[in-house]
């Protein structure tokens, strides 16, 4: 058996209320880790990502900014929320992230993997759950307005920024421990945020359709919970 990881160095808490201090939030994160940690990681990816669209919230390059805005702090908040909730007690924490938080410390799984396993989760587990959320803070649906074609905009983001992204993985010992995976670039290649994002739209839309029905959204938010749990392990098999 692995032993389990440190404990996390003491981090801001409780939610945060706009974009900047999502990012303010991320960068903290960023400072309190080594740059080797599966959970820095992870947040090196997401930090990057949030930078590129909150400059995109305020260029207009989005149809309702307002939408877009409280989406990407709802989002946010989650992994925020799951980062605090493994502080206090691991149990509260859902399976697909306890998943990557519990081994972060492995010293046999490469940096990218890392990343990968967070967005798997943060996509595929989170951002449903931020899409409904957003919307009954607003007062709307997911398919009202521009919404769907604000959501799908971002992943014009994502793809101009691959070149970035990657070249956040190739500095130091980050790229030296990546380059002694065989298979990585095989594991890369087969992981698209642009199709994760669509099923987690699907996602969304089935969540709303369940309303408030707890017997109805508990067994598909869990089912979702426990495949999403399963991808990431997968992701975070150790290939060297």
């Amino acid at each position: 058996m692995p032993s389990p990881p440190p404990p996390l160095p003491p981090l801001p808490s409780g939610p945060a209320g706009s974009v900047p201090e999502v990012i303010a939030r991320l960068e903290a994160i960023a400072a309190a880790l080594p740059e080797t940690d599966g959970l820095s990681c992870f947040n090196r990816m997401y930090l990057t990502v949030t930078r590129q669209v909150a400059s995109r919230i305020g260029a207009g390059f989005f149809a309702d900014p307002e939408y877009m805005t409280r989406l990407d702090v709802v989002f946010a908040n989650l992994y925020l929320a799951a980062v605090e909730g493994w502080g206090r007690d691991p149990s509260e924490v859902s399976r697909s992230w306890r998943v990557l938080i519990s081994r972060r410390t492995d010293v046999d799984i490469a940096p990218m993997q890392f990343a990968l396993a967070g967005m798997n989760t943060h996509i595929n587990h989170d951002l449903c759950i931020a899409v409904v959320a957003t919307a009954r803070e607003l007062g709307t649906t997911p398919d009202s307005g521009s919404h769907r074609d604000d959501f799908e905009k971002v992943n014009a983001v994502l793809h101009e920024m691959g070149e970035a992204i990657r070249e956040s993985f190739e500095t130091g010992i980050i790229l030296e421990l990546d380059r002694r995976i065989d298979g990585l670039d095989n594991l890369v290649a087969n992981f698209s945020m642009t199709a994760a994002r669509q099923v987690a739209w699907e996602n969304a839309r089935t969540l709303w359709h369940l309303g408030d029905n707890r017997f109805l959204t508990g067994p598909f938010l869990d089912s979702l919970d426990r495949f999403v749990a399963f991808a990431g392990r997968s992701l975070l098999i150790p290939l060297g």
